[in-house]
C-alpha cells in the first residue's frame, strides 16, 4: 500500500472505488465508464490510482477483455459494500434534512398511553406518512433516562418536570374525577369539595407512577396525609395532627385500580381522559365531579433543549393541540 507524506497510509477515494466497482461489474471499460457517467480515460486512471494506493493488481488487461485478478475478485466485494454503506448514509442524511421523515421515538407514561395514543397515532399516520413513528410505554423516571441518554427523542407525560436541559411543550390541562362504588355516598355527585377526600379510603397506583404522586399532592392540599404512601404520614389540620388512612391496596395500572373500586375496596381519582375507557367496563361504578377549581394535571411533550429536530417537535405539539380538542380537556394555545 502506498505511503503518503508523514508516513500515513493513503486511502482510496470514493471515485476510485466507484470506478473499480463499475469495471468489476461490466468487465469492460467503455461500458463501465458509460454506466457511471465518467470518461473512459478518467475511469482507467482512477482504477490505476486505486491499484497504486492499495499496492495490489486488481485487473488483468488484455487487448480483447478485462478480467479481475484474484485480489480484484476479493476486493470488488469490499468495494461494493463500502459504496452501499455510503449510499445508505446519504439516504439517511436526506431523511434527516426532510422534516417528519426517519425515526421518531416517543416515550409515553402508562396513565396517558391508552387514552391519547389513538389520537396521536391517527394524526401521525394521516399528517406525517413518511415518519417512522415508534412508541415506548414506560414510567416517568425511565422515560427521562431514555431522553437524556438519546434512546428516546420525545416524551408525552405529566408536567411540570423542573429538570434543567428539558424543554416542556404543554398540550392541555385535564381535571381529576372521583370514581366510587355504586353505593358510595359521594357517587355521582357534582360540586364535591376537596375536603371530602379526608374521609375516603383512596386507592392508589404503585410507586413510580406520577399519577400516584399527583393524587397524594391533591390529598395533602385537602388537608389529609396518607400513611405509607411515600409522603409525609401526617399533616396539620384542625386542632392537631391528622394521621390519615394507611395505604393497604395498590395497583400497577388504572384498569386494575378501577376494578378494585368496582369491587368495593375504596375510591380513586382518574384523569378525565381515562374515565370513558375505564369506567364503562363495570356497572358497579359512579363518577363524581369536584367543585371548581377541580384538581387537575397538565400533559405536555418534552424534548432535550437544543434538540436538532426541535422545530419539528414544536410543530407536532401544535398539531396535537388541534387534534385533542374533541377530548374532555382544556387545550392550551401555545408552548407557554
Amino acid at each position: 500500500m502506498a505511503i503518503g507524506n508523514g508516513g500515513r497510509k493513503r486511502q482510496p477515494s470514493l471515485a476510485q472505488l466507484r470506478a473499480f466497482a463499475a469495471v468489476a461489474e461490466h468487465l469492460h471499460f467503455r461500458d463501465a465508464a458509460a454506466a457511471i457517467g465518467m470518461s473512459q480515460p478518467a475511469l482507467s486512471g482512477a482504477v490505476s490510482a486505486l491499484e497504486e494506493t492499495l499496492g495490489v493488481t486488481l485487473l488483468e488487461r488484455t487487448t480483447r477483455k478485462v478480467l479481475l485478478s484474484p485480489a480484484g475478485e476479493r476486493l470488488a466485494v469490499r468495494a461494493k459494500a463500502v459504496l452501499d454503506e455510503v449510499g445508505a448514509l446519504l439516504e439517511e442524511a436526506e431523511a434527516v434534512r426532510a422534516p417528519f421523515t426517519g425515526a421518531l421515538r416517543l416515550g409515553v407514561i402508562p396513565t396517558v398511553a391508552p387514552y391519547l395514543l389513538p389520537t396521536v397515532l391517527r394524526l401521525t399516520h394521516d399528517r406525517y406518512p413518511d415518519l417512522d413513528f415508534q412508541v415506548h410505554e414506560e414510567q416517568t423516571a425511565s422515560l427521562l433516562d431514555g431522553l437524556a441518554g438519546g434512546r428516546l427523542d420525545l416524551l408525552l407525560l405529566a408536567v411540570p418536570l423542573g429538570i434543567p436541559g428539558i424543554v416542556e411543550l404543554p398540550l392541555f390541562d385535564e381535571d381529576f374525577v372521583l370514581v366510587t362504588p355504586l353505593d358510595h355516598w359521594l357517587g355521582g355527585r357534582e360540586g364535591i369539595p376537596r375536603e371530602a377526600l379526608k374521609e375516603l379510603n383512596l386507592l392508589l397506583l404503585d410507586e413510580g407512577h406520577c399519577l400516584r404522586d399527583q393524587a397524594l399532592d391533591i390529598c395533602r392540599e385537602a388537608g389529609r396525609g396518607i400513611k405509607g404512601a411515600g409522603r409525609s404520614p401526617a399533616v396539620e389540620g384542625g386542632g392537631g395532627r391528622r394521621e390519615g388512612a394507611p395505604v393497604t391496596t395498590t395497583a400497577a395500572g388504572l384498569s386494575t385500580l378501577v376494578q378494585l373500586v368496582a369491587g368495593g375496596l375504596g375510591c380513586t381519582l382518574l384523569p378525565r381522559t381515562a374515565v370513558k375507557v375505564e369506567t364503562t367496563r363495570s356497572n358497579q361504578l359512579l363518577t363524581g365531579y369536584f367543585a371548581d377549581p377541580a384538581p387537575s394535571r397538565r400533559i405536555a411533550l418534552a424534548m432535550r433543549a437544543g434538540a436538532a429536530r426541535g422545530a419539528e417537535y414544536r410543530e407536532l405539539a401544535g398539531a396535537l393541540r388541534a387534534a385533542l380538542r374533541p377530548l374532555p380537556v382544556r387545550v392550551l394555545d401555545n408552548d407557554v
